[in-house]
């Protein structure tokens, strides 16, 4: 599993690394809510186990951030040391999968983060969430973001990021792409161009790097830092 630790505890971080490591789990960690979102919508996680009581942002409040605007649907595990059922009813309403209350076994821990994982991978042909790296669609409610910023698109812009998407990070061609959007009566003209144009000012203006890529002669592909040339 690769999984996300968001705690503000050092000695509870260092207890999870040592656990979990040694078991060939991958873990990375946040000291507070803020750097867990940044986290959390550059990279790809199994799991989140969150911290509850955090200085600035608290765990619940990120993890509706995480829901409602990251539009990310990686499972995960609230820790804190509330354990009346209020406290429990405003976890699982924020967001949260499970819930376990301080001091908790390490070994219950991995056991419940194993079956986060295999519960959300047996949905996974059910979610409607798709996700390249920082970018997410929601493709039921037609709701898209990038890191966290909202993506005004046209009907046919959401048609092109999905088709890119699930190419993603291999090219969509051309060919590919108009079909999707105009089926056997493709125009003439290269409207495809104008449609990517606009695609391409939504999704990258503004942004660290460009995630819409022209492969010249050929289509199109969504890249993150992390694709290799």
């Amino acid at each position: 599993m690769r999984i996300l630790v968001i705690e503000d505890n050092a000695d509870i971080v260092a207890n999870l690394y040592g656990y979990l490591e040694p078991r060939g789990h991958q873990l990375d960690s946040a000291a507070n809510a803020y750097a867990g979102l940044a986290l959390a919508g550059a990279q790809s996680y199994d799991v989140i186990v969150l911290d509850i009581m955090m200085p600035g942002m608290n765990g619940m409040e990120m993890c509706r951030k995480l829901r409602n605007e990251l539009l990310n649907s990686t499972p995960v595990l609230m820790l804190t040391a509330r354990d009346t059922l209020q406290d429990k009813l405003t976890g699982f309403d924020s967001g949260a999968d499970d819930y376990l209350v301080k001091p908790f076994s390490l070994a219950e821990l991995d056991v419940r983060l194993q079956a986060l994982v295999r519960r959300s991978r047996n949905n996974v042909l059910s979610s409607t969430t798709m996700r390249v790296g920082e970018l997410v669609f929601n493709t039921a409610t037609y709701r898209a973001a990038r890191g966290g910023r909202s993506l005004n698109l046209t009907k046919t812009g959401f048609v092109l990021l999905k088709v890119l998407m699930q190419h993603a990070p291999h090219v969509a061609t051309r060919e590919t792409l108009e079909h999707e959007i105009w089926g056997d009566d493709r125009p003439d003209s290269d409207a495809l161009r104008t449609h990517i144009h606009s695609l391409r000012q939504t999704l990258d203006k503004d942004e660290s790097y460009p995630m819409l890529r022209t492969v010249p002669g050929i289509g199109f592909q969504l890249v993150t830092p992390h694709d290799a040339l």
